[in-house]
C-alpha cells in the first residue's frame, strides 16, 4: 500500500467520478481504474459500488477513507512537527480574532512581535466568537482573540484584559449631557445590536435581563462601526465597548453605573492540538504582554 494509493483513493471518494477525478489529478483514466482496483485486491473488499457509468463510495469505502484521513493527517503533522523543530524562528501562526480588535488591537500586537520574529507568517482571520471557536475546533486556525462565550471542555481559554461596556446615544439625545446612567433609564428606546450568534449580543442580552428590559430592536449587525454608525444617524442607542475610530464620531458614550457592564477578551488554543514552536512563541508573547 502505498502514499500515492491512498491520495488517489481520497481524491476518488471525494469525486466519485473516475473521469473527473484522472482528470483533477493529471493521470489517465486507466492508470487512476488499476490504482484503485490494486488498494481493493490488497484490502480485501471493494471500496466503492459501480453504477452504470459512475461509483458511489460504499460503507466498507466510507469506513476505510476517515482512517485514511486520520492516518495521512498523522504523518503529514508528524513532518510538520520535525520541520518545526529544525526551523523555530520560520513557522506560520494561524490567528483568528473579533471584528472589534481588527482596526487597533490586533495590528498593534503583531507589529511589536514581528519587530523580534520577522521570519513568522501569519495568516489572519476575522469572525464572531462562536465562528472564531468553531474554527479552532475544526482545527482550521492556531489561537484565537475572542470573549470565553460557549468555550468547550476541548478548549484552553486564557483571559488577557477586560473592557468596559457603554450605552451610546446619538449627541442630541437627551441622555447625551449626562457622564453615568443606570442602564434601565434606556427603557422604551429601539436599540441597534448584533445577530444573536455574536459575543456582544449574547452579553448585551444577558445585561439587558439583569436590568428588566426588553429592548424594541431596530437593526442587528455585525461590526462595531455600522452599530455606532446607525446610533449616529438616530436609529436608536447600543451597547458597545469604546474601539479605535469612533472618536469623531456624533455620539456620546455613557458609563453604566449598574449592572457592571464589562467584557473579557482573551486567547485560545485547542489543549490537545499540537502548536508550532512558532504559535507557541506567540501564545507566550500575548500572554506576558498582559501579564
Amino acid at each position: 500500500m502505498e502514499w500515492q494509493q491512498l491520495e488517489y483513493f481520497k481524491y476518488v471518494a471525494q469525486i466519485q467520478h473516475i473521469t473527473r477525478a484522472a482528470e483533477g489529478l493529471s493521470i489517465s483514466q486507466p492508470a487512476l481504474s488499476r490504482s484503485i482496483a490494486r488498494l481493493e485486491e490488497e484490502l480485501g473488499f471493494p471500496l466503492f459500488d459501480r453504477c452504470g457509468k459512475g461509483i458511489v463510495l460504499n460503507r466498507y469505502g466510507q469506513i476505510f477513507l476517515q482512517h485514511v484521513k486520520r492516518a495521512m493527517e498523522e504523518i503529514i503533522g508528524g513532518k510538520q512537527v520535525i520541520q518545526d523543530l529544525l526551523h523555530p524562528d520560520h513557522g506560520s501562526v494561524s490567528l483568528s480574532f473579533l471584528h472589534s480588535l481588527g482596526s487597533n488591537f490586533v495590528p498593534g500586537l503583531l507589529s511589536k512581535f514581528l519587530s523580534n520574529n520577522p521570519n513568522i507568517q501569519f495568516k489572519l482571520y476575522q469572525n464572531a466568537t462562536n465562528f472564531l471557536l468553531d474554527q479552532l475546533a475544526a482545527g482550521e486556525i492556531d489561537l484565537c482573540l475572542c470573549s470565553p462565550a460557549a468555550t468547550s471542555e476541548k478548549v484552553e481559554w486564557e483571559p488577557l484584559f477586560t473592557e468596559e461596556l457603554f450605552v451610546i446615544v446619538p449627541t442630541e439625545h437627551r441622555l447625551a449631557k449626562r457622564n453615568s446612567i443606570e442602564l434601565n433609564e434606556i427603557k422604551g428606546e429601539p436599540v441597534v445590536t448584533f445577530k444573536k450568534d455574536y459575543g456582544l449580543r449574547i452579553l448585551a442580552d444577558q445585561l439587558f435581563k439583569e436590568a428588566g428590559l426588553s429592548p424594541f430592536i431596530t437593526f442587528e449587525g455585525e461590526e462595531i462601526l455600522t452599530v455606532a454608525g446607525l446610533v449616529e444617524a438616530k436609529l436608536g442607542v447600543a451597547l458597545i465597548p469604546h474601539v479605535f475610530g469612533l472618536d469623531k464620531t456624533n455620539i456620546s458614550f455613557l458609563s453604566i453605573s449598574n449592572p457592571k457592564c464589562q467584557r473579557t477578551i482573551g486567547m485560545a488554543w485547542t489543549k490537545e492540538r499540537y502548536l508550532s514552536p512558532a504559535a507557541q512563541k506567540f501564545k507566550k508573547f500575548v500572554i506576558h504582554s498582559f501579564r
